[in-house]
């Protein structure tokens, strides 16, 4: 496997690094995470196009684009992959072309499954799809247990709209699902928070899938004000600083939840993922040590340390971590690129949701509020 990343800053393109005997027309797939105006931009997109015309290209917006250890605005990142042995298969769907989020997700595993497929890629609308559904869509029929992993994608800390694309401009509602074949490709992945937990464990008592009317019978909307004080009045936006912890009935592993909208007039609070009845929930705040080795532990866990570095890992951020570290953004790239040392091209986004198993061989799930790492080597 080989690969390039290139950027585009100030307007202007620039060739950011290399792999030996990479060549451009041998790419079998790009991808571009850049801000919502830039990967809409026809001029840009017939612009990476013409950079690898072979190539599969695969975009979405985000709330920081990832390169190396530095995080960027308002660019675009192009990670170009030249495969030796394995081979990819994408495909593009829409909210409007499937009945729900659940057969969104179930159309895309089952249109790239085949006895030789070894992983997908996912890349999702992050304001339009139920991220929840989309996973339990994707579960349903991987009875192999194949790895699946990606994101929603992103739009600043606008929470206005977001676009996806494949092999043209990105625009609104798309969910792209990249397929990776042969036994040749190995695929890893991890995802970790690092919040603190506090005050006592509370159950849901209503809500429709992601949308949340009550804890302990009282109205949820009310509580979590509460809770946030002063900074209720930020709402939704404040929200991304402090998300939920919730416990599924029958299983030991906690997912963190993050507010996408807050009704009012209905005194319910819209979520990124369910929030079945009868869950725990606990309230969580920022710990910035935590979330900083949760980065580097993600990278630990990702990829078999007996064996080399992966040659690609794709870091995806949620945006609420990266409003909460601020200027110390940065550290949690590092912490992760310290692991992979200097061989691994490190590329990525900050997102509106992670999709990652738990661990290997388990179902994947929609986290918010994490470092998820997916890393690919071919052997």
């Amino acid at each position: 496997m080989q690969t390039q990343q290139i950027q585009f800053q100030n307007d202007q393109w620039a060739v950011k690094n290399t792999s030996p005997g990479f060549e451009a027309s041998n790419a079998q797939l790009a991808i571009v995470f850049g801000s919502r105006e830039l990967t809409s931009n026809q001029i840009h997109f017939d612009s990476i196009q013409a950079k690898f015309p072979y190539a599969d290209i695969v975009s979405c917006s985000t709330a920081g684009e990832i390169i190396g250890e530095e995080v960027f605005d308002d660019t675009l990142i192009i990670t170009a992959i030249q495969f030796e042995k394995a081979t990819i298969r994408c495909i593009k769907t829409s909210v409007n072309e499937q009945a729900d989020s659940f057969e969104t997700g179930k159309y895309l595993f089952n249109s790239l499954n085949n006895e030789d497929l070894s992983g997908l890629f996912i890349i999702s609308d992050g304001t339009k799809i139920n991220g929840s559904e989309i996973v339990n869509g994707l579960n349903i029929n991987n009875t192999k247990h194949l790895p699946i992993t990606g994101g929603l994608a992103g739009d600043a800390a606008r929470f206005s709209k977001t676009v996806v694309g494949l092999n043209e401009p990105a625009t609104e509602g798309n969910i792209v699902a990249v397929g990776f074949y042969g036994g040749e490709i190995k695929i890893g992945h991890s995802s970790l928070g690092g919040w603190d937990e506090f005050g006592k464990e509370r159950i849901i008592t209503k809500s429709d899938k992601n949308i949340l009317y009550e804890i302990d019978g009282a109205v949820a909307l009310d509580l979590y004000k509460e809770y946030l004080g002063p900074y209720a009045e930020e709402l939704p936006g404040s929200a991304l600083l402090f998300p939920l912890s919730i416990r599924l009935e029958n299983s030991d592993r906690n997912l963190v939840r993050t507010i996408l909208s807050v009704n009012e007039s209905e005194k319910s609070m819209t979520f990124a993922g369910n929030l079945p009845v009868g869950s725990k929930v606990r309230f969580m705040k920022a710990n910035f040590e935590k979330l900083i080795n949760a980065s580097a532990t993600a990278a630990e866990n990702s990829f078999d340390k007996t064996k080399q570095a992966p040659q690609l890992a794709i870091l995806i951020s949620c945006v609420g971590r990266k409003l909460i570290l601020q200027e110390r953004t940065e550290d949690e790239l590092i912490a992760a690129k310290h692991i992979f040392g200097g061989q691994t091209c490190l590329t990525g986004f900050y997102s509106y949701g992670e999709i990652s198993p738990f661990n290997p061989l388990s179902n994947c799930e929609l986290h918010n509020q994490t470092m998820t790492i997916t890393t690919f080597s071919e052997q």
